[in-house]
């Protein structure tokens, strides 16, 4: 396996680092075995980036053959659309390279956790409309589906505000609405899969249930599934990714064999 980082920079000229995972490609696959791609956001409220939501997961999904990148993008001070364009960036720069690590450049996915989730879910609804806006090729920042873990996605009454305060600099609710994510869902969105704990206290389970409501009114397919117990911030939800704060719950670390189940048979 190959390990490496590459700098991705804002359109503001802030850097963020890409953390490549990719797996090696053994002669014996020959040139047309090609597999599928990861980039992982980690959660932190947009006030830091979750080392628990990053390694730890890319090598559970390296174990299942694919080809990972964990981004640590740019938090606060930095304000929208910093680390939005920052994983245009990433994702642009996979698919450029998919040749040359195997990689099907049709089946690139972006994870996020928390604050990640709405990140990688706003490159899902944006790719086509904000970030064509600032510049970017739509064809080579689009994904090709969004894993989201307890995401934070509504800007409205079950908003997750710290996310918002930090992302945009401002206290202020009004300027938060454009960046309620469930307001612009289409079916330009990929294929979602998403979990969340209805236990949640920090990031409530309605931001999910939001989410799926537009999915279906857009006609998005989606899997998504809720675990009656556990807090905010479980990660893989076993004991290599828990804390004090943080714990193993066995129910809910299952989610990372039904996402495997889902690239399987989706993709």
């Amino acid at each position: 396996m190959k390990v490496f980082t590459h700098e991705v920079t804002a359109k503001n000229g802030e850097v963020g680092t890409l953390t490549a995972y990719v797996p090696t490609h053994f002669s014996d696959f020959g040139d047309q075995a090609l597999r599928k791609a990861v980039i992982i956001c980690p959660g932190g409220g947009y006030a830091h980036v979750s080392e628990r939501e990053g390694e730890p997961v890319a090598l559970q999904l390296v174990a299942a053959g694919l080809a990972v990148f964990v981004l640590d993008y740019s938090v606060a001070p930095a304000m929208y659309p910093t680390a939005l364009t920052q994983l245009a960036e990433a994702m642009s720069y996979v698919r450029q390279n998919a040749p040359t690590w195997h990689i099907d450049p049709q089946k690139i996915l972006v994870a996020g956790f928390s604050a990640g989730g709405h990140l990688a879910a706003s490159l899902g609804t944006m790719w086509h409309r904000k970030l064509v806006e600032m510049g970017f090729d739509p064809e080579m920042i689009r994904p090709n589906g969004l894993i989201l873990s307890y995401p934070v996605i509504t800007a409205g009454a079950f908003a997750h505000e710290g996310s918002f305060e930090n992302l945009l600099q401002t206290k202020q609710v009004a300027a938060w609405q454009d960046q309620s994510l469930e307001l612009l869902v289409s079916e330009q969105v990929p294929p979602v899969f998403i979990w969340h704990t209805v236990a949640d206290q920090a990031v409530p389970v309605e931001n999910t249930l939001l989410f799926v409501k537009a999915l279906q009114q857009a006609h998005v397919p989606y899997e998504c599934h809720l675990y009656p117990n556990g807090p905010h911030g479980l990660s893989l939800a076993n004991s290599s990714t828990a804390t004090a704060n943080n714990p193993a719950v066995a129910n809910v670390a299952s989610w990372i064999e039904l996402l495997k189940t889902w690239l399987a048979t989706f993709y």
